[in-house]
């Protein structure tokens, strides 16, 4: 009996396969046994590569994201002018069987050819420069937390509770403090005195919970931790003047959005550890082309510098709707159907680091009272629970952000959001406005005018 044959249609008749590696880059232009090279990774290495496939007539090129392998490759080809494709690996898996790198880059290249992958999101130059930055500024910070809490360890160990009588022993109270205990200071009432004015606790019950049991091998640890930490901080430092360098040289190239001004939100909170030598709402509002996202409420300095540097200006843009922005973050149920019924509908696994900053938007939302998005997040908790209404409002936030920057719709709530002193104000007019009901008091009688 004749074997049938099933074609289906080339869409890249001109495509290769890349399997990259750590070592080696296996390259196929093709299914047949001469189709496949092996290249080193070194940079002579790379322009072979590419010196190879345009003598093969290759325009487009698909590849798995392998660590930070690709890179390199990467940047190589796009700079050439070839049309490059980096693809999840989930979405590369050959079927079973045996399994090889020639196997591999020959079945991308049939993939491929065949136009049936589709490439990661990838930001423009700028945002990828600023990114770098930012990615490493958290890795620092992420040490400096491993720090601290190693310097709250041994201070226990030495019998020293500052932990019990500050909210931070990284404040101001408990840095001075640590670095007279690291210079050899033992005197509890000497300690105590270095308190900060804005410290809650006195001096005398300070002093009672700096005690030490004088441990030399302890208070070797601390010094070690302390100098350690004070080297990080001078890092973070730097990378914040690097930050604020960067995203000024990119705003002063556009006259349009350096004469922009942004209202002052002297009520938004900054958090210690968002960046400094910068106006960050200021920045963010020239960034972004006059939009307001720090008016969002809930929405903080780290939601705006996390989606500054994951996505940027342009690339929230590559999103074609809002559906798809909110997909990609993975903040949607991954609906699956089978037989007319819905079997799943959980949110797909996996995070990245703007998703992260929206979630902590969202639950931030979550502990306010009397705003548009917090009565949205209660109507979900009551029903759902807090993880869900977390996941529910950051999916929220994901929207309005997108309507915003690439609609150039403003944030208008239906019920306005009011900072504490607006409410205060409220209170105090509604109070006066009983009073005055209760008496039954006319404005000739305190004293007003009707003109």
């Amino acid at each position: 009996m004749k074997k049938k044959s099933l074609s289906m249609e080339v869409v890249n008749p001109d495509a290769a396969g890349i399997d990259v590696g750590s070592r080696s880059h296996y390259v196929a232009i093709g299914q047949k046994p001469g189709d496949v090279r092996e290249f080193g990774v070194y940079n002579e290495d790379l322009l072979e590569l590419l010196k190879w496939l345009q003598e093969n007539n290759i325009t487009t090129v698909a590849m798995e994201s392998t660590g930070t392998y690709w890179q390199s490759l990467f940047a190589t080809l796009q700079a050439a002018g070839l049309e490059v494709y980096l693809c999840n690996g989930k979405f590369t898996k050959n079927i079973k069987g045996r399994k090889t790198d020639v196997q591999d880059c020959q079945w991308i290249q049939k993939l491929h050819s065949l136009g049936l992958l589709t490439s990661s999101f990838l930001p423009d130059l700028a945002t990828e420069q600023l990114r770098t930055y930012c990615r490493h500024r958290t890795s620092l910070l992420e040490t400096s937390a491993m720090t601290t809490l190693k310097m709250q360890k041994y201070l226990r160990l030495l019998n020293l509770r500052l932990d019990v009588v500050v909210s931070d022993v990284c404040g101001l109270t408990g840095l001075a403090i640590i670095e007279a205990i690291c210079k050899g200071e033992t005197n509890p009432t000497v300690l105590a005195s270095l308190r900060h004015g804005n410290c809650r606790k006195s001096a005398e019950e300070i002093a009672k919970a700096l005690q030490s049991n004088g441990r030399k091998d302890y208070l070797f640890g601390l010094q070690q931790e302390f100098d350690l930490y004070k080297i990080l901080q001078a890092k973070i430092e730097a990378c914040d003047v690097a930050i604020a360098k960067l995203l000024t040289e990119q705003i002063n190239q556009d006259q349009t959005k350096k004469a922009l001004q942004a209202e002052a939100k002297p009520h938004k909170k900054v958090n210690k550890n968002a960046p400094k030598h910068m106006d960050l709402n200021q920045v963010a509002y020239q960034y972004f082309d006059g939009v307001d996202l720090m008016g969002i409420e809930g929405v903080s300095h780290g939601t705006v510098i996390a989606l500054m540097s994951e996505v940027g200006s342009e690339g929230i843009k590559k999103f074609a709707t809002a559906k798809q922005f909110a997909s990609w973050l993975r903040l949607t149920p991954n609906t699956r159907i089978s037989g007319g019924k819905v079997i799943s509908k959980r949110i797909a696994k996996g995070s990245n680091r703007l998703k992260i900053a929206l979630r902590q938007a969202a639950n931030a939302v979550g502990n306010l009272k009397d705003t548009h998005l917090s009565d949205f997040f209660n109507r979900i908790s009551y029903r759902r629970g807090r993880t869900a209404a977390v996941s529910a409002t950051a999916r929220k936030l994901a929207v309005i952000i997108w309507n915003m920057i690439v609609k150039h719709v403003p944030y208008n709530p239906p019920s306005q959001y009011l900072f504490m002193d607006q409410k205060r104000k409220m209170k105090l007019v509604k109070k006066i406005r009983n009073k005055i009901a209760k008496l039954d008091l006319k404005p000739q009688d305190v004293g007003f005018s009707m003109n």
